[in-house]
C-alpha cells in the first residue's frame, strides 16, 4: 500500500500562486507515477498533471499548460504541484494520485488517491 497526504492548499486571488505537496509513504518502489486530479463544485474530477517518478517527464492537462508545473523530490518521497497564474475556475478540491502502471495516460483508473486539498481562487 501507498499512503499519501496532500498540503498547502488555500485561498488566494485571481493572479496569485500556491503550492501543493504530496507526501507518499509506504511501499512506494513499486509507484511507476504521481499527479494531480481536481474535482470543481458540481463537475467530475479531472485529469491536472502527471510526472514519472524515476525520471521526470510530466504530462499536463491544456489548462494547466504554461501555468503549473509538476515536479518531484525523491529525497522527500514527494510530489509538487506549482500553481501561477490562479484563476476562479481552477477552484475545486486538488486530489494527489500515484499508480503503478507504466504509463503517463490520464485515462485509467489511479492505484491510491490522498484525501484531497482545497484550493479557492476569488475573483
Amino acid at each position: 500500500q501507498v499512503q499519501l497526504v496532500e498540503s498547502g492548499g488555500g485561498s488566494v486571488q485571481a493572479g496569485g500562486s500556491l503550492r501543493l505537496s504530496c507526501a507518499a509513504s509506504g511501499r512506494t518502489n513499486r509507484v511507476y507515477a504521481m499527479g494531480w486530479f481536481r474535482q470543481a463544485p458540481g463537475k467530475e474530477r479531472e485529469f491536472v498533471a502527471v510526472v514519472n517518478w524515476s525520471i521526470g517527464s510530466a504530462r499536463y492537462a491544456d489548462f494547466a499548460e504554461g501555468r503549473f508545473t509538476i515536479s518531484r523530490d525523491h529525497a522527500e518521497n514527494t510530489v509538487y504541484l506549482q500553481m501561477n497564474g490562479l484563476k476562479p475556475e481552477d477552484t475545486g478540491i486538488y486530489y494527489c494520485n500515484a499508480h503503478k502502471k507504466p504509463t503517463l495516460s490520464e485515462n485509467f483508473s489511479r492505484d491510491y488517491w490522498g484525501q484531497g486539498t482545497q484550493v479557492t481562487v476569488s475573483s
